[in-house]
């Protein structure tokens, strides 16, 4: 009786060892794609960005079936091969584009997980340039945005003065700052901190009746706290200098350009050496109101969007050739020289919503603002022109003949160069209005 016992208990255990057997062969048979279970999130970014003497840490994975028993697990950088581990940290020694990529194999069959790292390079070479094409992104613009060979400098304007200090939030999200300057230096190409109060929109000009900025510089204790803050952020993100655009002028404009002079002052002596500090400037009367002018690398003259747009106004171009001289020249023949003078070029335009009975501008509210790159969706052969019509509307803007024709003027003057506001409005290629301004800047 026992041995018919152990008889049928030896069958039902043979029977469940080969029903395992036959288990795992049907999970794992030559059939089954291997899986990377990327359980910390690693490849959750498809790209990230470092400074060179940072890491890039990819841990925590786990593979399916197990790695060495029958997956094998390679890891590569820029498509050479560096690892066999199940995890691996990247530490690069140079700036640039890297590919992080780990591969799991089995049985021929193959799964792969990649991850972007641009790294920011502690020390760069200036690019050689003869003149200034310096590329001013908007709050709201990227590295993408710029077309590398055909800006010496970059300003990004994402710190806003507000009444609770510095706001830099724009910079931050999704390391937008960071990609910029690390994709700048790289290039040989430096970037300034753009610092402004509140803008009204895609002009450049200062919230009507804001007074932010010039409320924090105008105090000597807020200024100092702020001066400090844009000194901390300015070493942290390794930005190369800070564009002070003082357009927040208002009903306090003569308080507040006088009170520049001790904000540029403080400034040079808290950002680090070597820094570039240049500033915005207008072209109204206010500008007799501006000192210590000599602690700047230059000055960047709005000279374009007249304000001719009260009601009654004529439609018309208001970022026209003569305007953008007049305005140079103001700040040639008074502050002076030429060669300290950066002029601004619109890369958006001027649209004309409503009219009234004489076919003039109808009121304060009835027109807008377009990019360049809008126009040029609208309408193919924009670039060749200065204005267009957009949904039945009359547009104004600057083309590349009109760009062209104003860089010309810039080169046989003797001025430093030209800003784009904003280069984010402009597209890249053929149609650039960036790219035919520096052509012929050259």
């Amino acid at each position: 009786m026992n041995s018919i016992k152990y008889l049928v208990f030896s069958v039902f255990l043979l029977a469940a060892l080969a029903g395992c057997e036959k288990g795992q062969e049907a999970d794992y048979d030559d059939n089954f794609h291997p899986r990377i279970i990327d359980n910390n999130g690693v490849f959750l970014s498809p790209s990230r960005v470092i400074f060179q003497g940072q890491s890039a840490v990819y841990s925590g994975l786990m593979f399916s079936p197990k790695p060495m028993e029958k997956t094998k697990v390679v890891w590569k950088v820029n498509d050479k091969e560096v690892s066999t581990d199940t995890a691996y940290t990247f530490t690069p020694t140079a700036g640039g584009e890297y590919e992080i990529k780990v591969e799991a194999t089995y049985n021929g069959q193959v799964s792969t997980r990649i991850s972007k790292v641009l790294v920011s390079p502690t020390t760069y070479t200036l690019k050689n340039f003869s003149h200034v094409a310096l590329a001013y992104l908007s709050e709201n613009g990227t590295a993408k945005q710029v077309d590398w060979a055909n800006v010496t400098h970059v300003a990004f304007n994402c710190a806003k003065v507000t009444p609770d200090g510095l706001d830099v939030s724009k910079g931050q999200v999704n390391q937008v700052a960071d990609e910029l300057v690390a994709h700048a230096h790289i290039n040989g190409i430096p970037v300034m901190l753009g610092v402004s109060g509140r803008l009204s929109g895609i002009d450049g000009w200062s919230l009507y009746q804001s007074n932010e900025f010039g409320n924090a510089i105008s105090d000597p204790v807020r200024r100092s706290a702020l001066v400090a803050q844009i000194a901390t952020y300015v070493t942290a993100r390794k930005l190369d200098g800070v564009d002070v655009m003082m357009t927040d002028l208002s009903d306090f404009g003569e308080r507040n350009i006088a009170a520049t002079g001790p904000f540029l002052v403080a400034l040079k002596a808290a950002l680090p050496a070597q820094s570039i500090i240049t500033i915005t400037v207008t072209t109204n009367w206010m500008h007799w109101g501006y000192s210590n002018l000599n602690l700047v690398n230059w000055v960047n003259v709005h000279a374009f969007e007249d304000g001719a747009i009260s009601p009654g106004s004529p439609v018309a171009q208001p970022s026209s050739y003569d305007y953008m001289v007049a305005g140079a020249n103001i700040w040639k023949n008074n502050h002076g020289p030429a060669s300290k003078v950066v002029v601004g070029i619109p890369a958006f335009g001027l649209r004309f919503d409503e009219l009234d009975g004489n076919g003039n501008n109808l009121g304060w509210g009835s027109y807008s603002y377009v990019p360049y790159s809008a126009i040029l969706g609208k309408d193919a052969q924009a670039f060749s022109k200065e204005t267009t019509k957009m949904d039945g509307k009359t547009v104004f803007y600057n083309g590349i003949p009109l760009v062209e024709r104003k860089a010309e003027f810039l080169k046989a003057n003797g001025f430093k160069g030209a800003y784009m506001w904003a280069v984010d409005y402009d597209v890249i290629g053929t149609n650039s209005l960036l790219r035919a301004l520096n052509n012929k800047l050259k």
